[in-house]
């Protein structure tokens, strides 16, 4: 097998591994940040996961859940989290896409 042989098998192996985590996570609903104070708002001491993130520009990644699901925002600028929360600082967040 040549090289876009192997080329092709090493992308069906990606798509699969990325089929694996979607099932392994459950849905992961992405939402604006102003969404997401809401719905953190709405949990008493909510567990939130916080990531910085970039490569040329920074970005402040947040997950959290709510009611069986789990919800994802992105932000320029570090969001103002509500003063009960418990907050888990992550190396990375990576969402399945």
């Amino acid at each position: 097998m040549g090289y876009a042989g192997g080329a092709a098998a090493g992308g069906a192996a990606y798509y699969a591994a990325v089929a694996r985590a979607i099932k392994a996570s459950g849905a992961i609903v992405s939402v604006e940040p102003e969404e997401f104070l809401k719905i953190t708002e709405k949990t008493k001491d909510p567990l939130i996961v916080v990531a910085k993130g970039g490569i040329f520009k920074a970005n402040y990644q947040y997950l959290t859940s709510y009611r069986g699901l789990a919800f994802h925002t992105k932000a320029p600028r570090p969001l103002n989290l509500p003063s009960g929360a418990e907050v888990i600082a992550a190396g990375e967040i990576w969402i399945p896409t």
